[in-house]
């Protein structure tokens, strides 16, 4: 990744019913998606799973009710909530760096919010790519933060020591 930051938008539409995401299957339905739900230990409307579809020509459609058994998996099912989160920008980048954006978001998202249903090395905190991304949500992005950068939420300054005075160009 160059020296540049990256900033990937996201506008989150929802909340949506299983039944109801069966209805986003066009060419612009892929992106990033939140499942919200019942868990045993965190309660109702707890975040369970943050995922990604990408340029699958069924979309959101296709793979948010696959992406791990939601309605025979919860106690709660019924009253299970996912919100789709498409990328906008000022320019429409081509469909690979458009898919590395949605992977970056995902990835970033997942270790700063730790869904109850996703692994949270799904994100190695070391990478590099991931060390000038900075996600902005918008919106109804329902309980995430409404910004996630790769300055935080990745190793990039843990050998920076917090008392002394430092430059940036030094880090770089």
């Amino acid at each position: 990744m160059d020296s540049k930051e990256t900033i990937i938008h996201i506008d989150w539409s929802g909340p949506y019913s299983l039944d109801d995401v069966a209805k986003f299957n066009g060419p612009e339905d892929w992106g990033v998606y939140q499942i919200y739900g019942s868990h045993p230990v965190y309660g109702s409307g707890a975040l369970l799973y943050i995922g990604k579809t990408e340029s699958d020509p069924s979309g959101f459609a296709g793979r948010v009710p696959r992406s791990a058994g939601w309605s025979h998996l919860n106690p709660d099912s019924a009253r299970i909530e996912i919100y789709l989160g498409r990328l906008f920008g000022l320019t429409m980048p081509d469909n690979a760096t458009w898919e590395r954006y949605i992977g970056y978001a995902e990835r970033l998202l997942i270790y700063a919010h730790t869904p109850a249903r996703n692994l949270r090395w799904e994100l190695i905190p070391s990478d590099p790519d991931l060390f000038r991304v900075h996600v902005v949500n918008w919106r109804q992005y329902r309980d995430l933060l409404p910004e996630v950068s790769g300055a935080k939420w990745t190793d990039r300054f843990d050998d920076v020591p917090y008392d002394s005075h430092f430059s940036v160009e030094r880090l770089e």
